[in-house]
């Protein structure tokens, strides 16, 4: 039994040593906004927070279940939905049966590049709202119009501008590779 506690105190404190009070409300603020973002669930919005602010050699299928205090399967499938979305990896060491999760690589030129889709399509609606309104609707476009294309002058800076940053971080990554 003695030795038992002793496991147990000594998981939680590798638990502790990953979750600090302050990591663990920045793992919280973090989820939310990737929930409201990315449309994540809680869970996985919360699993994508500890993979990003984790250690290069990332975490345990059984540290994340421990550190999220969620059911295996929960989040075996919250897991397996991150990695899909390329926004989580895994790898296994030699001789280690176990996986090790881990923001990916690219996580931040992935969320560039999903914003400037995202961009790109307000963009592509803009010029259809105009078209249409410029068309069947002249006297409102002549009152209102200029909105609608300052606004898009400002989508198309900011696709620029995405598109100039997601090169950069390629480029670096390519480089530190």
């Amino acid at each position: 039994m003695h030795r038992t506690n002793c496991i147990f105190a000594n998981l939680n404190e590798v638990i502790m040593e990953y979750c600090s009070t302050e990591k663990k409300n920045l793992i919280e603020e973090i989820g939310l906004h990737f929930e409201r973002i990315h449309q994540l669930s809680p869970l996985a919005a919360r699993i994508y927070a500890i993979m990003i602010l984790c250690s290069q050699d990332g975490h345990t299928f059984d540290e994340i279940v421990s550190i999220t205090e969620a059911s295996k399967s929960t989040v075996s499938t919250q897991l397996n939905l991150l990695t899909q979305l390329k926004k989580v990896d895994y790898y296994t060491k030699s001789g280690d049966r176990k996986r090790y999760f881990k923001a990916s690589q690219t996580y931040m030129i992935n969320t560039l590049k999903d914003y400037l889709e995202s961009v790109k399509k307000d963009i592509h609606l803009i010029e259809k709202i105009t078209t249409y309104n410029s068309t069947y609707n002249a006297e409102k476009f002549e009152k209102n119009g200029k909105t609608s294309l300052l606004f898009k002058d400002y989508l198309l800076s900011h696709q620029e501008n995405l598109e100039k940053t997601i090169k950069e971080m390629s480029n670096l990554r390519t480089s530190n590779i």
